[in-house]
């Protein structure tokens, strides 16, 4: 595989698992040096890195809470001083606390809104400060069909993605002078922890929704994630790319 990102510096963030995970390690397999950001589960997290030491990658772990603007300010200075500035952010770490709205504490749209959306604004806002100062930056923020189209007991959730989106538009339109793209993907049924946990039934409908008849992988978005921050996506910025298997 051509190492086409040797030299620069990847950040993910929620890269102990899932998405994160994929994509983390396909960068990795394309020369960039890695941070793993993380803020539980260190077993995992130490296992990503495992994985990307095995392919003769270069990775180093970040536990940090992205919706804490210490903790992010912190964790970029770290990385700095540890791997060099931020080239590649990928904004992916994201939680729920699904119910309906009537049924929702303060808390439940607190927790969503503050790691979804407001960890997007921290970690995007150290990223563009090197990105700016070398004319070169690519970000990718992790959104979700549910931004776009609503989805019953998830308002806290699809208000966390739907805002992503739109910061998604407006940051590309501040720094694409500047030789830097942002743009979000929306992965649809993607099979994760997250995802195996849903009844079979709610798998099943899913399913009935999705033309090409199968849930998507992680390497799905991560193969999307690879060709939007390579060269040959360097004229592509401010779009919203939908990994779903065609869901209607």
């Amino acid at each position: 595989m051509t190492k086409e990102l040797e030299g620069k510096v990847a950040l993910i963030t929620g890269a102990s698992r899932g998405i994160g995970k994929a994509i983390a390690i396909r960068l990795a397999a394309l020369g960039a040096k890695v941070v793993i950001n993380y803020l539980q589960q260190d077993e995992k997290a130490q296992q990503v890195l495992n994985d990307i030491s095995a392919i003769g990658g270069i990775a180093l772990l970040k536990k940090a809470d992205v919706s804490d603007g210490t903790a992010v300010k912190t964790m970029f200075s770290e990385v700095k001083k540890e791997l060099g500035k931020v080239d590649i952010l990928v904004n992916n770490a994201g939680i729920t606390r699904d119910t309906f709205l009537l049924r929702m504490t303060d808390n439940d749209w607190d927790a969503v809104i503050n790691t979804d959306l407001r960890g997007v604004y921290l970690c995007t806002k150290q990223a563009l400060r090197s990105m700016i100062e070398q004319s070169w930056g690519r970000i990718i923020n992790i959104a979700s069909p549910a931004g776009l189209l609503g989805n019953a007991g998830q308002s806290n959730y699809s208000a966390a993605k739907a805002g992503i989106i739109a910061f998604t538009k407006s940051i590309a339109r501040e720094v694409g002078a500047l030789n830097i793209t942002v743009n979000a993907i929306a992965p649809g049924f993607i099979v994760t922890d997250m995802t195996d946990k849903l009844p079979q039934e709610t798998k099943d409908f899913v399913l009935s929704r999705i033309p090409l008849k199968r849930f998507g992988a992680p390497e799905d978005v991560a193969n999307l994630v690879a060709f939007l921050v390579s060269e040959q996506a360097s004229y592509i910025t401010a779009q919203i790319i939908g990994v779903d298997g065609g869901l209607i």
